[in-house]
C-alpha cells in the first residue's frame, strides 16, 4: 500500500484543462489510484483547502469528492468513520477543518474555541462534542 499525496488526489479528481502539467500528470494519478492506497487525514484537509480556495470548488462538489474517494474500496482513509462526519458537517454548512477537528474530538466531553462562527453554527446543529465559545 502506498500513501498518496494532495496533489495525486488532486490530479486524479480535478481535470484542469487550462494546466498543461496538471494534464501529463493526470494519467499517472490515475494509475497511482487503481492501487491500494493510504489517505491521511491531513492530505484530506489539504486536498479540501486546495478544491475550495485553489480550484474555487463548490461544497457539493467537495462532498462528492470526499465520497467518491471513501468508496473506493481498495483505498485506506486514515479516521475514515471521522471524515464521513466532517463531510456531512460541509454538507451542513461548517467548514470542513473545523467538523474534522469537531469529529476527531469525539471522545472529549467538549470542544473550546474562540471561533464565533464555529460555535453558533456547531449549537445550531447539536454536534458532539459540545462547542464553547471562550471570551
Amino acid at each position: 500500500m502506498r500513501a498518496l499525496d494532495t496533489n495525486v488526489l488532486a490530479r486524479f479528481f480535478v481535470d484542469d484543462a487550462d494546466d498543461a502539467q496538471a494534464a501529463k500528470q493526470r494519467p499517472a494519478a490515475i494509475a497511482a489510484l487503481a492501487e491500494r492506497s493510504f489517505v491521511s487525514v491531513t492530505v484530506l484537509l489539504e486536498l479540501e483547502w486546495v478544491m475550495r480556495g485553489f480550484y474555487e470548488l463548490p461544497t457539493k462538489d467537495i462532498s462528492r469528492v470526499f465520497l467518491a474517494l471513501a468508496s473506493i474500496g481498495h483505498v485506506t482513509l486514515e479516521d475514515r468513520d471521522a471524515v464521513l462526519v466532517a463531510v456531512d458537517g460541509l454538507g451542513k454548512g461548517l467548514d470542513f477543518a473545523d467538523a474534522l477537528h469537531l469529529a476527531r474530538s469525539s471522545r472529549a466531553y467538549g470542544f473550546v474555541t474562540f471561533d464565533r462562527r464555529l460555535a453558533r453554527r456547531a449549537k445550531g446543529l447539536a454536534l458532539a462534542p459540545p462547542v464553547e465559545l471562550l471570551s
